[in-house]
């Protein structure tokens, strides 16, 4: 487990604008959320370590729950439940401290890590919630870096099936519904 991904799961925050996309959070909202490096350079995976750093970082300064994740080498995707935080700035502290970080690491200081912004998606219910941990665990077996979603390390589905919410043979049977709503 690389961190504790359901610490629990369950007013109008001001909007943020950036350039013209408008983003408004409520406290206690849940939100799917997909960060996608520059040019889909596969440097997440490899370098684990900082990308959980920097969430931990974030997490611990932010006060929000991640409910689900997957890391992929390229993008991640959680659902993320605010309090008095702010998606944005929560987005924005991971990638930037995931950035210094790898730019440390490879000894350069300057290019590209993440594309701008990221993707979200307002959870509205309980079956939403539920169509889009499923996305997340299945998630690397869509992209072909697995046979089944608990050969993945990176994922919380290992959590999930420890809670009993998964069986073994999970989406072996069973068909994900991609309408494009999950901002790959």
């Amino acid at each position: 487990m690389i961190f504790n991904s359901r610490e629990g799961v369950s007013g109008l925050l001001p909007f943020v604008i950036m350039s013209k996309l408008k983003r408004y959070y409520n406290h206690g909202n849940q939100y799917f959320v997909t960060a996608v490096t520059h040019n889909r350079q596969h440097i997440l995976v490899n370098n684990i370590d900082l990308l959980c750093e920097s969430i931990k970082g974030t997490k611990a300064e932010m006060k929000f729950i991640i409910i689900a994740y997957v890391i992929m080498p390229d993008h991640f995707h959680a659902i993320i439940e605010i309090n008095k935080s702010d998606l944005s700035r929560i987005m924005q502290k991971i990638k930037l401290s995931f950035s210094k970080k790898i730019r440390t690491r490879r000894g350069c200081m300057d290019g590209r890590i993440w594309q701008r912004r990221f993707w979200d998606h307002v959870i509205r219910d309980q079956n939403d919630l539920n169509k889009h941990i499923d996305y997340i665990h299945f998630n690397p077996v869509k992209h072909g870096l697995a046979g089944s979603p608990f050969e993945w390390e990176y994922s919380s589905i290992h959590d999930f099936y420890a809670d009993g919410f998964y069986s073994i043979d999970w989406k072996s049977h069973n068909i994900i519904d991609e309408n494009g709503e999950y901002g790959e």
